[in-house]
């Protein structure tokens, strides 16, 4: 394991981590509103993660990609890969805007303030790393990573070991008061690898295209999705082990860390901040990039405007915005983990063949 591995881990992670679990709400509606059987879906979510994880970041080491369309057009051919590529970025950019929308709630839930307030704070905070370059961008949101794991770990375990109620009864509460995107667990845990794969494979892409190892994109792919698999699985047990408490809440991780400590509740806040700017940084980029080139004056315009747009589209609402959004990018990239998988299967075939095929030879 090398530097690069660990950098393409912990960016993987920081892109996912705003968009798919850092206020709890994902989790819930995705896993812990299932009961006590969504523990296994976070299971099955993790080994995809991982699995997903090294192919997106060996291939484009190996092939070198500039850019996340390099990839789609090797797995679905010129033409459906752009297709994909197009469908892929605008639901991108609506997490963009489920971003933009939650920084709002958080600002609302911990702060008592209008969520406009915590939306343009966000807003200007991704255009003006924006207009950095590539590079710089990927070390930002790389570099908030540990302090983000250190929060996620800490509340988690604490609220784990602080239940005050009977399993059984968590296990109704759960799933009898919360909604889920869908009426089963294993859908539901699908859907949720196949929309997180969709959110960081732009980012995966151009990191894994960075690293000239394909070995060391494949090391960090697979070390960031077991990472983002275990996260999931202990947020989704602290939720459940507390789920009588978290009944109507936007922000239900921030709602445990205020049962720890008032002092922590600013500092998760802090943290959620964190993890929503580097995933709505990522998300906008990918959006921005398909139309301009990075790092021009074009690019800097449409990304101050496609971001100023996402404002006023993310006054709808954070919980709303989750439940609409997510599982639609999760039947998206449905798509997006055949194309990987049959491309890694007919690769296993060919290497078979081209093996048989020098035995035979000597």
């Amino acid at each position: 394991m090398n530097k690069q591995s660990i950098q393409i881990a912990l960016a993987y992670m920081s892109v996912v981590i705003g968009g798919g679990f850092a206020s709890g709400q994902e989790v819930l509606q995705f896993f812990t509103g299932y009961g006590l059987i969504g523990i296994v879906g976070t299971l099955v979510s993790g080994l995809m993660f991982a699995f997903l994880g090294m192919q997106i970041a060996r291939m484009s080491s190996k092939m070198q990609a500039k850019s996340h369309k390099d990839v789609l057009y090797i797995l679905f051919g010129a033409r459906l890969g752009l297709v994909v590529d197009v469908v892929l970025s605008f639901f991108l950019y609506g997490v963009g805007v489920v971003m933009l929308a939650g920084s709002g709630s958080i600002f609302s839930q911990q702060y008592g303030l209008d969520p406009l307030v915590g939306g343009v704070l966000m807003t200007v905070l991704v255009i003006a790393t924006l207009c950095m370059n590539v590079k710089r961008i990927i070390d930002l949101i790389s570099a908030v990573m540990p302090f983000l794991l250190a929060m996620v770990l800490i509340i988690t375990t604490y609220s784990i070991f602080s239940y005050n109620a009977p399993i059984e009864t968590l296990d109704a509460v759960a799933r009898e008061n919360n909604e889920t995107v869908t009426g089963n667990w294993f859908v539901g845990a699908l859907l949720y690898a196949s929309f997180n794969i969709a959110v960081g494979f732009p980012m995966l892409a151009v990191i894994g295209g960075m690293t000239k190892q394909p070995k060391a994109a494949a090391i960090g792919g697979v070390l960031g999705g077991l990472g983002l698999g275990a996260l999931i699985l202990l947020l989704n047990i602290g939720l459940f082990a507390n789920i009588n408490q978290l009944q109507g809440i936007e922000m239900p991780s921030l709602a445990l860390a205020g049962r720890i400590s008032p002092i922590l509740s600013v500092v998760m806040s802090v943290a959620l901040v964190c993890m929503v700017y580097s995933t709505a940084v990522g998300m906008f980029f990918a959006f921005s990039a398909r139309f301009s080139k990075p790092e021009t004056s074009r690019f800097k315009i449409v990304s101050a405007v496609t971001v100023c747009v996402g404002l006023g589209l993310s006054l709808g609402g954070f919980s709303k915005l989750v439940g609409t959004v997510y599982p639609l990018l999760g039947y998206v990239g449905f798509a997006l983990i055949l194309a990987i998988c049959f491309n890694w299967l007919r690769g296993r075939s060919i290497a078979k063949a081209q093996k048989a095929a020098l035995d035979a030879a000597s």
